[in-house]
């Protein structure tokens, strides 16, 4: 998986970029289609943010994390796309299996005139 990342305000660090691609390896693990994230990290108002933006299996997911402290808000954006991820590969499962298919109740007496009673 690539890993974009840039800072909106901060010095990204080589310490913060091993930080997020150890963050993210485990993700990488779980969902091996995932090809690129994009982590922008911004600071404003004495808060950092963290945002991730991938396309996963046709769909776009974007989450936020913030906290005061910027290791934290990395965490908490992790947790969050991991969730997401998730959420995302159950509905695909949920669109593979095959939905039952309501059949309109047939009324007694037009099976009866069916039947050959003679």
């Amino acid at each position: 998986m690539k890993i974009n990342l840039s800072g909106h305000h901060v010095e990204v660090s080589d310490s913060i970029r091993e930080h997020i691609e150890e963050k993210f390896s485990k993700i990488a693990n779980h969902f091996p289609t995932l090809i690129a994230l994009d982590v922008i990290i911004s600071k404003e108002h004495h808060k950092h943010q963290v945002e991730l933006i991938t396309n996963y299996e046709g769909g776009r997911i974007s989450v936020t994390g913030s906290d005061d402290v910027m290791f934290p808000a990395i965490a908490s954006a992790a947790k969050k796309l991991d969730a997401a991820l998730k959420h995302r590969k159950g509905q695909l499962k949920a669109n593979l299996h095959e939905k039952p298919i309501s059949t309109a109740p047939e009324i007694a007496h037009e099976r009866v005139q069916e039947m050959n009673l003679g």
